[in-house]
């Protein structure tokens, strides 16, 4: 159960949107009110023991029963409607997959919203020079643009977990998710694979004489780490030496 005014303000963001899919619904907390006002609404539920209590709670909404990480999300949004939103109170233990998938499928939603644990979400939304920047900082910012929606207390939960939430709207960016791949994103993981590490010493292995060239050519240093550059940074590098 989460608090009706976390509800109230997930919901404010799928309006304008012919259609939804949930992640995760559970008994339905956020799927009754959305199908209140938007007509196609999925839900993929992998608890057998929610599905009744779902249909009941939201019966306009067309229930999946699956696994969400192995379920063909392109065929389900590729029959909903558009615009679309995708909103999932994601499980703490499947965060980072989800957001993977999340990720994958950026050019088939026109927004996502998503409740996560505070300390994923604050390294999501990290800028540049704030330390708790990672790769899923750049890796998310290159394809969304992300705005915090509120931060959810513990309280808000019944039973109250130990650890604090957020939600966080992920609206895409095609204008710079077209120079991502899988060799950038590569680039980026290995970028802070030592985070208190120099940039040159975290990418040597694309060859030190290119890199220190390509950080001069961005006026960037030797001594730049990898939290301090920018989205568009990481991606002028990616063109200069992937």
């Amino acid at each position: 159960m989460v608090s009706e005014p976390v509800v109230k303000d997930i919901v404010r963001q799928v309006q304008g949107c012919s259609s939804v899919l949930e992640i995760g619904p559970g008994p339905g907390v956020l799927t009754r009110p959305i199908c209140s006002f938007i007509d196609h609404v999925a839900a993929i539920e992998l608890d057998s023991k929610a599905i009744p209590v779902l249909a009941e709670s939201a019966p306009n909404a067309e229930v999946i029963q699956a696994d969400a990480l192995k379920v063909d999300l392109n065929e389900i949004l590729n029959r909903l409607p558009e615009p679309r939103a995708l909103v999932s109170n994601m499980p703490y233990a499947i965060t980072g997959p989800l957001l993977t998938l999340v990720a994958a499928h950026a050019g088939q939603i026109q927004t996502a919203v998503l409740m996560m644990q505070r300390e994923v979400g604050d390294r999501i939304v990290a800028a540049p020079g704030d330390r708790n920047r990672g790769s899923i900082s750049v890796n998310l910012d290159v394809l969304f643009e992300i705005s915090r929606v509120c931060r959810v207390p513990g309280g808000a939960f019944m039973p109250p977990p130990k650890v604090e939430s957020v939600v966080l709207r992920f609206d895409p960016r095609p204008e710079l998710a077209e120079g991502v791949d899988s060799k950038f994103e590569t680039m980026v993981r290995q970028g802070f694979s030592q985070p208190r590490k120099t940039l040159v010493n975290n990418l040597k292995s694309l060859g030190k004489e290119n890199l220190l060239r390509a950080l001069s050519e961005l006026e960037l240093t030797e001594t730049v780490r990898p939290h301090q550059l920018t989205t568009e940074q990481w991606l002028e590098l990616r063109r200069r030496l992937v």
